[in-house]
């Protein structure tokens, strides 16, 4: 999905543009900002969010938010490892290993091996826009979209034509899947940059003009100044009486916040920087060894102190035009400076699925931990192995065999497949190459396991996905056909379920809609799960959706190789 060109900038401020002085937010002491891009307080380090959306072009910011996280069951996360339960985690690993060494002996007594290796034959047979010269809108998105379908249309074709097994032709059409989501994200973002800042350009060119009736460039710079002059008197003259909200705490000691509600965010954002800077200039006197990084960020334009309500505004919206363009982490990246091939690279090792100008970073790679990462993968890959050539494929059903045995038969195995597949993607290899990315945010990845709704789970198990589809489809259809929040949830699920069906044709060469229709079913149940005698007992609601999981797998696999 892509945005539609943004309105024409409109010359005053909407009502919703919140002062610092209104909003009375508490403001905890802030001395510095940290290198992830958050504010280091003495009761945590908050990380505030941009605005969700922007007023000068009327682009839908997403409420997405990247922040240094940690994923689950990351042995170096010390929430998890004070979770007590995570004794659980342990006697799962410890029961697989006994139940996948109980498999090998029984084969080898069985058959004379531990594996015959009839899955690996499967495998395969043959393993072997930033300077100017198009616009964006329209003939960039036309050949944006003609390039991704295109792509699309000849990996299918490869694939069916080179008639490869199940397991080859789903892995290398989900792989060119994630790599058009990602080529699909980065051209779609600079594509709006580049709007922005031909808007902004413009948009400077007008207040040029308009200063031209109130004296001229140099004299409505001189008037804003003085302007300024006159209110920072009176903001001194009112804080010496009281401070109030300063050194209040905000989160408990060692909390991390993230704040995503519009006007909060903005004013909130606005006065840490404030106070940031003031600290800076009083930790002049540091030796620089002890100094922080210095963190540069895109400042107001002068002009909206100008006494002129109509320059300020067009000052201001210029403003937020230029913020859009430049980053707002530790290192602020401006377009179209990150248009160059290393951010290319980068961005495709990255493990996300929507660009960004900047991402929080670590400081460096640690080679155990992508060690731990590495065998993690192969050692789960082995039992993910020994879980589908012993137990799914041997009981994989024809078209005579019981429907209801079949199920009973494949549930606990698919439901197993199931849990390692999830491990060893969201855990072991996204945290690898998010390691060797220096990409800090490792939340890939909620608590799904909790939910109660398929909603919640779909929002929960696979964030990467999720928040392509909430960035690049949902708001991206709100805001560029004004529809409804119930409307692009529709859409949405109509596209995802569209995608899903695309596989399942790759894999068994068959067109059957079972996947499709069990992915917009879920639209009602969700509609069901939100009535309040069902939302209240969260423990019904979770159980309905293990038995909905242990029930799917096996019935999507007997449907298509069946039926």
């Amino acid at each position: 999905m892509t945005l539609k060109p943004p309105r024409p900038v409109p010359s005053a401020l909407d009502d919703r543009r919140t002062t610092m002085a209104s909003e009375k937010i508490p403001v905890p002491t802030v001395t510095t900002r940290t290198e992830s891009g958050g504010f280091s307080t003495p009761e945590g380090t908050i990380y505030v969010s941009k605005p969700f959306r922007s007023k000068t072009s009327k682009k839908l910011r997403a409420m997405i938010t990247f922040a240094p996280r940690k994923s689950h069951f990351d042995i170096n996360n010390e929430a998890s490892g004070a979770n007590e339960f995570r004794g659980f985690f342990t006697l799962f690993w410890i029961s697989m290993f006994i139940f996948t060494i109980s498999t090998y002996i029984r084969s080898i007594e069985t058959s004379g091996h531990a594996l015959n290796l009839r899955f690996a034959t499967m495998f395969s047979r043959d393993a072997a826009v930033s300077k100017g010269w198009i616009r964006y809108y329209w003939t960039g998105v036309f050949l944006q979209h003609a390039i991704q379908t295109l792509a699309l249309f000849m990996a299918i074709s490869w694939t069916l034509n080179r008639n490869w097994p199940w397991v080859q032709s789903g892995f290398f059409t989900l792989h060119t899947l994630v790599m058009i989501m990602k080529t699909h994200s980065y051209m779609t973002v600079n594509g709006h940059l580049q709007y922005i800042s031909e808007a902004s350009q413009k948009l400077l060119d007008d207040l040029r003009k308009a200063t031209e009736s109130a004296g001229g460039w140099e004299q409505a710079i001189q008037d804003a100044q003085a302007h300024r002059a006159e209110l920072d008197a009176l903001t001194t003259r009112s804080t010496q009486d009281s401070t109030p909200g300063v050194g209040t705490p905000m989160v408990p000691e060692g909390a991390t916040t993230s704040y995503v509600d519009v006007p909060t965010a903005a004013a909130l954002r606005q006065r840490l920087v404030a106070v940031s800077e003031q600290s800076a200039e009083v930790s002049k006197t540091t030796p620089p060894s002890e100094k922080d990084e210095p963190v540069s960020a895109t400042s107001p334009h002068i002009l909206v102190d100008h006494p002129n309500e109509g320059i300020s505004a067009m000052a201001k919206d210029y403003s937020e035009l230029e913020g859009e363009l430049t980053s707002s982490g530790p290192y602020p990246v401006t377009y179209p400076n990150n248009i160059t091939m290393k951010n290319f690279a980068v961005y495709q090792l990255i493990p996300t699925l929507v660009y960004e100008l900047e991402y929080p970073r670590t400081d460096s790679i640690r080679p155990l931990y992508v060690f731990e990462k590495t065998v993690a993968t192969f050692g789960t890959f082995a039992l993910l192995y020994t879980m589908t050539e012993s137990f799914i494929l041997p009981l994989t059903p024809n078209a005579g065999d019981s429907f209801f045995r079949a199920l009973l038969d494949l549930s606990l195995p698919f439901m197993m497949a199931y849990l390692l597949l999830f491990y060893i993607i969201f855990e072991c290899i996204c945290n690898g190459f998010a390691e060797l990315s220096y990409f800090a945010d490792r939340q890939f990845y909620e608590d799904w396991w909790n939910s109660t709704s398929w909603d919640e789970f779909s929002r929960k198990w696979n964030k990467p996905v999720h928040t392509f589809l909430l960035h690049h489809v949902y708001a991206s259809t709100i805001a560029s056909y004004q529809l409804s929040r119930g409307t692009a949830m529709f859409i949405t699920f109509l596209l995802s379920a569209c995608v899903h069906e695309l596989v399942m044709v790759v894999v068994t060469k068959k067109l059957r809609m079972y996947l499709f229709l069990l992915q917009l079913i879920q639209i009602p149940l969700i509609m069901v799960s939100r009535l309040p005698v069902i939302k209240r007992n969260k423990l019904m609601g979770n159980i309905v959706f293990w038995l909905g999981l242990y029930c799917g797998f096996p019935l999507l696999c007997v449907a298509y190789v069946a039926y």
